[in-house]
């Protein structure tokens, strides 16, 4: 992706975020510049990778097939495994009208999916075989705001505005917003978008950037060469 497609959708979504009365929390809107500058004192957004996050898949096309997030908190892996510490994590999301987060699964993250305005979002969901793969002829089940859900395999569970998902590890999933654009909560375990992400077919979690312009502001996938 280009720099300033980057930055044009980074712009774009703090708008529609914000029409929710969603607020960011201040490091969002800090420059590259003032996050070298304060980078000592920031280690814990760097090393919890909090921050905006684009992804167009590696294919290079956004509007089809890509999501937009912002990690506002997450914990730390190794608590997870103590079972004890900040186990959770948060993340605000765009999913656009038609545009697909294609199916994959989680191996330890069990994520709240939120419906928190905005138009329907359809999330197609199929079990996990014992071998991990997709189980195209089990049913699969699913809490919805705590109430249990069946649905066939493949089937399209729709989420209205305040409705949500539970998705524990192994369920793969897919989904898109239908009739407009949604704004997306999702609540989860500790998130690890370096090694967690299973996708259905060979996919880059995190896209490559071109830098024809300037950042407006950093992505997580940026840190480690801009910060360090």
């Amino acid at each position: 992706m280009k720099r300033s497609t980057v930055n044009r959708i980074l712009a774009e979504a703090d708008e529609f975020i914000r029409s929710f009365g969603y607020r960011l929390p201040p490091f969002a809107y800090w420059s590259p510049a003032q996050m070298k500058a304060r980078r000592d004192e920031i280690v814990g957004i760097v090393d919890a990778r909090l921050g905006w996050d684009i992804t167009d898949y590696g294919k290079g096309d956004f509007e089809r097939l890509g999501l937009f997030l912002f990690t506002v908190r997450n914990g730390n892996v190794a608590d997870l495994q103590r079972g004890l510490g900040m186990l959770y994590a948060e993340k605000i999301m765009i999913s656009r009208r038609d545009q697909l987060s294609p199916m994959h699964r989680h191996v330890i993250k069990a994520e709240d999916i939120v419906n928190r305005g905005g138009g329907t979002l359809a999330l197609e969901l199929f079990a996990s075989a014992p071998d991990g793969s997709i189980d195209r002829a089990s049913g699969v089940t699913v809490p919805t705001d705590g109430i249990l859900r069946t649905l066939p395999a493949g089937g399209v569970l729709t989420l209205a505005p305040g409705e949500s998902v539970t998705l524990l590890p192994g369920v793969w999933h897919a989904f898109w917003a239908a009739e407009k654009d949604v704004l997306v909560g999702e609540v989860s375990t500790v998130n690890d978008d370096l090694t967690d992400n299973v996708f259905a077919e060979p996919l880059e979690r995190f896209s490559g950037i071109e830098e024809d312009v300037e950042p407006l502001h950093l992505l997580v996938s940026d840190y480690e060469r801009w910060l360090g």
